[in-house]
């Protein structure tokens, strides 16, 4: 961009008086070029850009100027790492169940929300204390703590509880075995970033930029927090904040620096932006996004209309697997950005059910044991996402479903891209259309509402068109709460 808004002017100034500041950039808004400008103008300056995705990095590599170093969390931390501790790396990892049996773990009986007592197998409580020694290494606390460990969701809360407090005691000696540089067992690469937090570093730099920084989780925040002498410019859109599940904190409303707001969206017109500045009023937000102007969007809203897009977004992977059917079936080349993996999983515990046998994954399946479980859990309010793919199993069996993730077509020869919004976040397209999967809620006064998680993800389905945007397929709710208000807005 060779002329900048006044906006990124005033981000450019504020980042040249040496002091923290926080560009607070909405969908669009070119926050990736903005620190680019930034890096120009501290070119006298050592700067050193940090992402976690390598591949992040190594697209930052090719647009910032040579006074910017860039680099993953992870690698930064390796090289400060004992390797002592980093060899640990390649050994082989420790199965749950073996390490259950080595603390003295045997099953549990838990009560359930679903009215019925499971028995937690050795292999899911190993898991629990491994996943809570990972978390933890995610988070700024100096030592694991109850919270730290998950627990699924179907486990009454007095028992949830309860567990979390029996077990940590136990994540807590993961802990310290992963940590000892004499330790024998393998590690995970979040061990040694865990390890290189707690040992205070300083970055050699003269300013950090910090993209997507909404992501942040707790360890990259202590990190941040402690670079007294370095100056840190951050970047992001605290509403695209849709990872807590893995730990990530909304660092953006914990971040004390000078503010700067990036409004103008170059990725789409006036008539999205109103869309999404709805949105955003859901979330407290009283700042419109701005379209740019001269740029058309078509906002579709006839189920009948049916528009060719480039990419639908859906909520849930089981959503993706209907879509994807529904694609092959009327002879559509069909790409696909989901967890393969994970409906692969589904599909192979579905069968481990059926045939009277625990599943010990996916985590969705875990806590069931026969496959009449999930069919009645499915059919509640509870476990409404999961109905989809059990119907659509129930009707044409696992081998099916296999069978449609076969037919997946690569991104560059299929006709459009199937996708979940957590892997859509950071695209766009053309032409998107947004399915009505989202959870809306009735409440008891009659009101439609959408919890906030929701309406973060909501925003960056709808915000990654540019040019067309069909949201035919949404529920009546979200017509009724986001469809009137639109040409108020403009």
């Amino acid at each position: 961009m060779l002329n900048p808004t006044n906006e990124q002017i005033a981000a450019i100034d504020a980042a040249a008086s040496g002091a923290p500041v926080k560009l607070k950039a909405y969908a669009g808004a070119t926050k990736t070029s903005t620190l680019t400008m930034i890096a120009e103008r501290l070119a006298d300056r050592r700067g050193k850009y940090l992402a976690f995705n390598k591949d992040i990095v190594a697209d930052a590599r090719r647009k910032f100027p040579a006074n910017v170093s860039t680099q993953t969390w992870h690698s930064l931390a390796y090289s400060a790492t004992d390797r002592a501790i980093t060899a640990r790396l390649n050994l082989a990892k420790e199965p749950p169940h073996h390490l259950a049996s080595r603390y003295g773990l045997s099953a549990i009986k838990v009560p359930t929300v679903i009215g019925k007592s499971v028995e937690l197998s050795p292999f899911q409580i190993g898991r629990m204390v491994t996943d809570g020694s990972a978390r933890f290494c995610r988070s700024a606390q100096a030592a694991p703590e109850a919270w730290h460990i998950p627990v699924d969701e179907k486990i009454e809360q007095a028992a949830a509880e309860e567990l979390r407090s029996m077990l940590l005691p136990h994540v807590v000696r993961h802990w310290d075995e992963s940590a000892d540089p004499g330790g024998r067992t393998a590690i995970t690469p979040d061990v040694y970033l865990k390890l290189w937090e707690r040992s205070r570093p300083n970055i050699p730099a003269d300013f950090i930029l910090i993209d997507e920084a909404q992501d942040s989780d707790g360890l990259m925040l202590s990190v941040l927090r402690r670079q007294q002498h370095t100056q840190v410019i951050y970047a992001g859109d605290p509403y695209q904040q849709i990872y807590e599940w893995r730990g990530a904190v909304n660092a953006m409303e914990h971040i004390q620096a000078h503010e700067c707001p990036l409004t103008m969206s170059f990725r789409f017109g006036r008539t999205f932006a109103a869309l999404a500045s709805r949105v955003l009023q859901l979330l407290g937000e009283n700042v419109p996004v701005r379209g740019r102007p001269g740029i058309a969007s078509v906002l579709v809203e006839d189920p009948d209309a049916r528009p060719d897009v480039d990419a639908v977004l859906c909520r849930k992977n089981v959503t993706v697997v209907g879509v994807l059917a529904n694609g092959l079936t009327a002879g559509h080349k069909v790409a696909v950005r989901a967890n393969i993996e994970e409906i692969i999983a589904f599909a192979d515990g579905a069968d481990r059910l059926m045939h009277g046998q625990r599943a010990y994954k996916p985590t969705s399946l875990t806590l069931f044991e026969s496959w009449a479980d999930v069919q009645e859990y499915a059919r509640g309010h509870a476990g409404r996402d999961l109905l989809p793919i059990v119907q659509l199993i129930d009707n044409h069996g696992t081998d099916y479903l296999r069978d449609l993730l076969s037919r997946v077509s690569t991104e560059k020869d299929a006709d459009y891209v199937v996708s979940t919004v957590h892997r859509a976040k950071g695209l766009e397209w053309d032409r998107v259309k947004v399915a009505g999967d989202f959870r809306f809620r009735t409440e008891d006064d009659g009101r439609t509402t959408l919890a906030e998680d929701e309406t973060r993800l909501l925003y960056v389905a709808l915000t990654r068109a540019r040019r067309l945007l069909d949201v035919s397929e949404l529920k009546c709710e979200m017509l009724r709460v986001f469809k009137d208000s639109v040409p108020d807005l403009r």
